[in-house]
């Protein structure tokens, strides 16, 4: 077996996860381009290999194949390490946020809870949101 692959395996297997949600959220956007590079790279070299009517390199190919399943399978890592991170502080505010609203809406008839969101509305207008 190729000792490249072995040592590759060994390097992503030895990556650190990121420690919290913005740096996991970057990683895997910087993998999503990472991704969509390698594609437009592969359809690149199909169109310029049909146009002169040659044959791709097929040890390049298998390389760019091999990069973008490499890619693939650390974005899956990523994202299963998204789902498993704590929530940071804005996670857990907009929950908190969610479940104050569930409570107290229970506690308003509709024509009042009208009122009450047509304040906040109000409100967040005035402080420059929405």
């Amino acid at each position: 077996m190729d000792t490249a692959i072995l040592q590759d395996q060994e390097r992503r297997d030895k990556t650190s996860l990121p420690a919290t949600r913005p740096e996991c959220r970057d990683r895997i956007i910087q993998l999503q381009t990472d991704i969509a590079a390698i594609r437009d790279q592969i359809a690149v070299a199909d169109l310029n290999r049909q146009a002169r009517g040659q044959l791709m390199d097929p040890a390049w190919f298998a390389r760019a194949r091999s990069a973008l399943r490499h890619k693939r399978e650390e974005l899956a890592r990523m994202q299963e390490h998204l789902r498993r991170l704590p929530d940071g502080p804005e996670e857990t505010k907009a929950k908190l946020k969610e479940c104050i609203i569930r409570i107290v809406r229970d506690h308003f008839t509709d024509d009042q809870w009208r009122t009450v969101m047509d304040q906040a509305i109000h409100l967040l207008k005035s402080n420059g949101g929405a």
